[in-house]
């Protein structure tokens, strides 16, 4: 993988599932490290200027319009291009439906699917000039169902429609489109869910890896190899699809 003279733009970067930002700018990529949490970003992309790569911190509440567009403006700013997005950025408010409150719908469901559309819509508006660029949305298997999850489930589904209908309006223009959907990958995210079953993280993720054909639990950079992948020239010929990371088929 060469991701030489390319600039990347991972939000969420900051923990978790962003540590695709490390992977990108391993593989030579200039990297924008956006998070929520302005500190984290900068120690994130402190941490990559130590090891000789370029990368610039901006803080970004993805759910809202002007700080997506100030971030994907600062990004050309600083490197003349913007070449990929990977939206990493998320968050979970889990409940049965009959307990889920309104405020922890809309904060899931504008986080996920607004912030993706957000992003992906600033971003295009760089790409589609320069005929060339890959964008990877982040959804997860919990698109599928998944109990005590109805927003997250339907911001996660809305993401691979989306995806699909980007691809078809965007391939004209050399741009990609595609969907990463992570299983259990251990994360703070994951960290909360065992609080809210009542559980050590210990015994959620060995109860994950006894039922997993590959019996251990992904990690970030299990995630992060295939959005190095998608975001690479050797996936070009790749669109509108949803890779399915989870350690089974």
């Amino acid at each position: 993988m060469s991701l030489t003279e390319k600039v990347a733009l991972v939000t969420g970067a900051g923990r978790g599932i962003g540590a695709a930002a490390r992977r990108l700018a391993a593989g030579g990529a200039a990297v924008v490290v956006s998070d929520i949490d302005q500190e984290v970003a900068e120690a994130t992309a402190a941490s990559l200027r130590k090891e000789g790569r370029r990368a610039l911190a901006v803080a970004c509440d993805v759910s809202r319009r002007t700080d997506v567009q100030t971030m994907v403006e600062r990004t050309v700013a600083e490197f003349g291009h913007l070449d990929v997005l990977v939206t990493c950025a998320g968050l979970i408010r889990d409940n049965l439906v009959y307990k889920m409150t309104e405020e922890d719908w809309d904060l899931v469901i504008d986080t996920h699917l607004k912030g993706s559309f957000l992003c992906a819509q600033a971003a295009q508006s760089v790409m589609v000039p320069q005929k060339s660029g890959r964008i990877v949305l982040i959804s997860s298997t919990s698109a599928l169902g998944n109990r005590g999850q109805a927003n997250y489930s339907a911001a996660k589904m809305g993401i691979q429609g989306l995806a699909r209908t980007l691809a078809l309006e965007l391939g004209r223009y050399e741009i990609t489109v595609n969907v990463v959907a992570p299983g259990f990958i251990e994360t703070r995210m994951t960290e909360a869910t065992a609080e809210r079953m009542g559980i050590s993280f210990e015994q959620l993720t060995a109860g994950v890896a006894a039922t997993n054909p590959i019996p251990r639990t992904g990690k970030p950079e299990d995630v992060a190899g295939v959005i190095a992948f998608l975001a690479d020239d050797e996936a070009s010929y790749v669109t509108g699809q949803v890779i399915y990371v989870r350690g089974a088929p």
